[in-house]
């Protein structure tokens, strides 16, 4: 079939060249472009003015300056060295932190099984967390910097009892939940 197409295109090859464009068709074309292009051109100029430009960067510097100065304040409020107030508070600190730390861990793992007393613990934990956090915040403030850490001291040693209490109401918890298994099996 294209053999056929082929020997057609060939035979009638004068056929088909006659009708070929005019010879000023590429100038009306070139003409046209060049009017668009300049009218792109100018649209293009009024929207990079160097009013707009200027507009922009002062935008910028303005928001930039904005964040800087708000960095600058949230760096000034965590800035407290608690080991220049007392040093022995401070290590205690750090100790009870990271030991209440393990127990939360410690006992939202144990307590997938029963979500409610997770959550009735967790809320018990989380009233004297926002205390703590509340004497932390006052401590950037208070004329008695050395007070205000021996009460987040004493909070941390509240919240270690605490925890240490949940953790064996769950090992109770579990004690009772085997005898009773022990017990239907024994049945």
């Amino acid at each position: 079939m294209s053999k056929r197409l082929e020997d057609f295109i060939k035979n009638n090859k004068e056929a088909f060249d006659d009708l070929e464009p005019s010879a000023g068709l590429w100038d009306r074309i070139e003409l046209g472009l060049s009017a668009e292009m300049a009218q792109v051109t100018k649209k293009e100029a009024k929207v990079f003015s160097l009013g707009f430009v200027l507009r922009v960067a002062a935008s910028v510097v303005v928001v930039m300056g904005i964040s800087f100065i708000i960095y600058l304040r949230s760096q000034n409020k965590q800035t407290i060295d608690l080991a220049a107030i007392n040093p022995v508070y401070a290590k205690q600190q750090v100790q009870y932190t990271s030991l209440i730390e393990a127990r939360r861990t410690e006992i939202k793992e144990i307590t997938k099984s029963n979500p409610q007393l997770y959550k009735e613990f967790n809320s018990q934990i989380a009233e004297m967390d926002s205390t703590y956090k509340e004497m932390n915040n006052e401590l950037l403030t208070s004329p008695n910097q050395e007070r205000v850490l021996h009460a987040m001291i004493h909070n941390l040693q509240i919240q270690m009892q605490v925890l240490n209490q949940q953790l064996q109401v769950i090992e109770q918890l579990k004690k009772v939940n085997e005898s009773e298994k022990d017990e239907t099996k024994n049945i």
